[in-house]
């Protein structure tokens, strides 16, 4: 399947890339509240990509006009950046962060609550954060791809909630998007072999209804077909001989934002 190995200065550039994906998207956490627009946000990557040396890698990648997706509430994923749209209190945004640094990319992401959000949101919010987080768990030279799915899949429906099938995770290194696609749905002991250099992605995307989607007339946003609330979090992860290496780590990201409107 020509899925690439990466050893030495390679996974140097790896971390590299994934730590400032990763820098990025606590500097726009930094800044969300209620108010901001998701147009805003875009700027905020734009500039605090540069800053840190490298590359917004989503930027015309097959014609997407934006630095950043950002989807709000019932859009699953892709949500393109808007002046028009406005951070409410009671909302939750996903912020999709890649980062192109020293020919390395970085991918990212997580959903952030606006003030006081009702349970259903705080569940689905919370259920996507632990689906990823037990996705990473089950990664390591000698796992099958099938793990990541059948573990992800059974804490989702243990909470009520469900996984979109028609998008995973994915091969990253020097390209954005490669091989292998990471199921976040499957069965255990199926699929390929995980191995020790491999680098993926783990991005389950939940939610609140159904796992049915549809997509918007701009050719990029997807939203569930139910209109249900949607949530996603993601890190790049290097598989390792004994587990994997979090390349995107961000262990002081604070979820909640403020609900208030900022002061002109």
């Amino acid at each position: 399947m020509g899925i690439p190995l990466f050893k030495g200065s390679e996974v140097e550039r790896l971390r590299q890339a994934g730590r400032a994906a990763a820098g990025t998207l606590a500097h726009v956490a930094s800044r969300l509240q209620a108010g901001v627009t998701t147009a805003d946000i875009d700027a905020w990557v734009r500039e605090d990509t540069a800053r840190r040396g490298g590359a917004p890698s989503q930027l015309g990648y097959k014609g997407y006009p934006a630095t950043v997706c950002t989807s709000r509430n019932h859009v699953v994923c892709h949500g393109i950046p808007r002046s028009d749209e406005v951070l409410k209190p009671g909302d939750i945004v996903n912020v999709d962060v890649t980062t192109h640094l020293e020919g390395f990319h970085g991918d990212t992401s997580a959903t952030f609550m606006v003030g006081e959000v009702s349970s259903d949101a705080k569940h689905v919010v919370d259920v996507a954060r632990r689906c990823r987080d037990v996705g990473v768990s089950v990664v390591r030279h000698g796992a099958r791809l099938g793990d990541i799915g059948a573990a992800v899949m059974a804490l989702a429906k243990a909470e009520g909630c469900s996984i979109v099938e028609e998008f995973g995770g994915h091969g990253i290194g020097r390209r954005m998007h490669g091989e292998p696609h990471v199921p976040h749905v499957g069965k255990a002991g199926t699929g390929i072999t995980l191995k020790s250099g491999m680098v993926i992605t783990i991005e389950p995307m939940v939610n609140l209804g159904r796992p049915d989607i549809r997509m918007m007339p701009d050719g990029w946003t997807v939203v569930t077909a139910d209109g249900s609330l949607s949530a996603q979090f993601e890190h790049t992860v290097l598989v390792t001989r004994d587990g994997c290496e979090i390349l995107t780590p961000n262990p002081e990201l604070s979820l909640h934002v403020a609900g208030s409107h900022p002061e002109s």
